[in-house]
C-alpha cells in the first residue's frame, strides 16, 4: 500500500471517532431511526467504531512488516509555529498493535452496549463520550509530538469520568472524582517534564528527540524530566503505590467502562515509558530503573496478596474489585520488563500489554454478565448455597470464566504466558550497569507473584463456577441478592451466554489463544522497533 494511502488511513482512524461523536448528538435522519432514536444512536456507535476497526485492520495489512522499526503512515504538518508544535502522526511496531487493540475493544464495547445499554442518562451522550474516548486513546498511540501526546493523554479523562459518574454503579461519584483527581494531578507533573524536555532539547518532536538520544539534555535535566514524566505515566499505568484510584473506578464503572479502562487506558502509561522516557532521556531512565523495578515487584506481590484476601470465604470480596487489583499485579510485570532496559524485557512488556488488554477485557465482560444475571458481584453471594455455581447453571459462561482465569494466571499456550516470562528473563540479565543481584531478587518476587496469581484465580473459579457445595445442576435464572447475601432467581431471564455476548467475547478468546500459540506474530513487530528505540531511534 502506498505511503499516501497509509497517511489517509491513520488520519481517518484518529479523526473519524470525533466526527462520529458530533454526529451522534444530532437528530437521526428519519430513515435511520429504526424502532426508536435510542436504538438509532446506539447503532450509530456500532457503525462508527466498526468503521474505525476496519480502517485499523487495513492499516495493519498495508503496514510494511519487513520494516517495523521505521515510522510509517507519517504526517508532519506545522500547527503552532511560534511554539514549534506540529501535527506529527505515525506508527511503528510498538504502536500498531496498541492501535488495533484499541479499535477492537471499543467496537466490542459498542456492540455489547447496543444490546445491553448500561442504565443511566441519554444514549446520545453515552455514545458521544465513548467515541471521544476512542479518539483520544488512538491519538495517544499515533502522535509523535510531545504536546500532542499530552493533549491526547488528557483527552480521555473527561469521557471516562462521565462514563463512571453517570452510568456507573454504587459509589460512582466518589470513584469518578478520585479517578479524575489522581490522573489530573499526575498529568500536571508530567506536563512540566514534557515542557522541560522540549525546551532544553529544542523541539517537541518525539522522533527527533529520540534520535538525539538525550545528547542535548544534561544528566540533571534528564533526571528531573524522567521523575516528572514518570510520575504522570505511573499514575495511569498504574504503578504501586499510585494505584489506589483504580479499584474504586473499576468497581463503580459500567461493564464497558471497566473493559476500556483496563484494556486500553492503562496501556497509555506504559506506552509513554517506552516511547518517550527510554529513548529521549536514557541516562535518567537508567538511573531510575532499579526504583521502577522495585516498585513493579512490590506491585506484583501487593496486587496478588490483596486478591487472595478478597477471594477468601467470608471476606465479602467483590469480583470486579478483585480483577481490578489483579491488573495492578499484571501491569507490574509490564513495568518490570521496561525497567530491565533490555530488548527481551521490553518485548515482554509490550507483549504483556496486549495480553492484559485481551484477557482482562474478557474478564470484565464476564464479570459484568455474572452481575447482570445475579444482581451482585459479591464473591460470598456468588459462591453460596444458592449462588452462581456456573458449571451447572450456566456452563458456557462458567467455561469462559475458567478460560479467562487460566489465561490470566499465565498458562503456557495462552497470551498471558509470554509477556510475563520474557519480563522475568529480562530481569535475569538486565542492561549493563544495573545491579544483577537486585534484579534477580525482583525476578524471584515476580515468580512468586505468578504462583499467588494462580492461587487466587483458581479459588475464584472454584467458588463461582462450582459454588459453596460444589454447585447444583438445577438451572437458576438471573436475580438480585437477598438480605442474606445469596442470589434469588427471577423467572423469565436466561442465564447462559446470549448470542450478542458470544459475538463480543469470541474475538478476545480467539486472539488470546492465537497470541499464545503464535507469539512471533506480535514479537516480530515489536522487536525491531524496540532494538531501534534502545539505540536512540537510529
Amino acid at each position: 500500500m502506498s505511503h499516501t494511502a497509509l497517511q489517509y488511513l491513520l488520519a481517518a482512524i484518529v479523526v473519524l471517532p470525533l466526527v462520529g461523536a458530533v454526529a451522534s448528538l444530532l437528530p437521526a435522519p428519519p430513515g435511520l431511526k429504526g424502532k426508536s432514536p435510542e436504538q438509532a444512536v446506539l447503532r450509530h456507535g456500532v457503525t462508527v467504531t466498526g468503521a474505525v476497526l476496519a480502517l485499523s485492520i487495513a492499516l495493519a495489512a498495508g503496514f510494511d512488516h519487513g520494516s517495523p522499526a521505521r515510522m510509517q503512515a507519517t504526517t508532519d504538518i506545522s500547527w503552532i509555529p511560534a511554539l514549534n508544535i506540529r501535527i506529527h502522526l505515525g506508527v511503528d511496531g510498538v504502536s500498531l498493535p496498541l492501535l488495533v487493540l484499541t479499535a477492537l475493544l471499543t467496537f466490542l464495547c459498542a456492540l455489547y452496549s447496543y444490546f445491553k445499554m448500561p442504565s443511566g442518562p441519554s444514549p446520545k451522550a453515552f455514545v458521544a463520550l465513548l467515541l471521544v474516548l476512542e479518539s483520544g486513546t488512538l491519538a495517544t498511540f499515533a502522535v509523535l509530538d510531545l504536546m500532542l501526546f499530552f493533549l491526547a493523554f488528557e483527552m480521555v479523562l473527561i469521557p471516562m469520568y462521565f462514563l463512571i459518574a453517570r452510568w456507573g454503579g454504587e459509589g460512582r461519584e466518589r470513584a469518578a472524582w478520585r479517578f479524575i483527581l489522581y490522573t489530573l494531578l499526575g498529568s500536571v507533573v508530567m506536563l512540566l517534564g514534557l515542557l522541560l524536555v522540549g525546551i532544553k532539547g529544542g523541539t517537541f518532536d518525539m522522533v527527533a528527540l529520540a534520535t538525539d538520544n538525550g545528547s542535548k539534555l544534561s544528566r540533571t535535566t534528564q533526571l528531573i524530566a524522567v521523575l516528572a514524566i514518570g510520575i504522570g505515566l505511573a499514575v495511569k499505568a498504574p504503578m504501586w503505590p499510585l494505584h489506589s484510584w483504580l479499584p474504586d473506578a473499576h468497581t463503580a464503572a459500567p461493564t464497558v467502562g471497566s473493559v476500556l479502562l483496563a484494556g486500553v487506558l492503562l496501556k497509555m502509561g506504559t506506552y509513554g515509558f517506552v516511547r518517550i522516557v527510554l529513548p529521549i532521556a536514557p541516562d535518567g531512565a537508567h538511573a531510575f530503573a532499579p526504583y521502577l523495578a522495585a516498585l513493579a515487584a512490590a506491585g506484583i506481590i501487593y496486587g496478588s496478596l490483596v486478591c487472595l484476601k478478597l477471594a477468601r470465604r467470608g471476606a465479602k470480596g467483590d469480583l470486579k474489585r478483585l480483577i481490578a487489583y489483579s491488573s495492578v499485579g499484571h501491569m507490574g510485570f509490564v513495568l518490570l520488563g521496561i525497567a530491565t532496559l533490555t530488548p527481551t524485557g521490553l518485548n515482554g512488556a509490550l507483549f504483556a500489554n496486549i495480553a492484559h488488554g485481551l484477557i482482562t477485557g474478557l474478564l470484565f465482560f464476564l464479570v459484568g454478565a455474572v452481575k447482570d444475571r445475579y444482581g451482585t458481584s459479591d464473591l460470598d453471594a456468588l459462591s453460596g448455597r444458592t449462588g452462581a455455581a456456573l458449571y451447572g447453571k450456566a456452563p458456557r459462561l462458567g467455561g469462559l470464566l475458567a478460560f479467562g482465569a487460566i489465561a490470566s494466571l499465565g498458562l503456557p499456550g495462552l497470551a498471558g504466558f509470554w509477556g510475563e516470562m520474557l519480563a522475568m528473563f529480562g530481569a535475569f540479565r538486565p542492561a549493563e550497569g544495573l545491579s544483577r543481584p537486585a534484579f534477580l531478587t525482583f525476578m524471584a518476587l515476580a515468580g512468586l507473584g505468578t504462583l499467588l496469581t494462580a492461587a487466587y484465580m483458581l479459588v475464584v473459579v472454584r467458588r463461582v463456577c462450582m459454588g459453596g457445595n460444589g454447585g447444583s445442576t438445577r438451572p437458576q435464572l438471573a436475580g438480585a441478592a437477598d438480605a442474606t447475601g445469596t442470589a434469588e432467581p427471577v423467572p423469565g431471564v436466561p442465564v447462559d451466554v446470549r448470542s450478542y455476548e458470544f459475538a463480543a467475547w469470541t474475538p478476545l478468546v480467539a486472539l488470546t489463544v492465537l497470541a499464545g500459540l503464535w507469539p512471533a506474530a506480535l514479537l516480530g513487530l515489536t522487536d525491531p522497533a524496540v532494538q531501534q528505540l534502545l539505540r536512540g531511534g537510529k
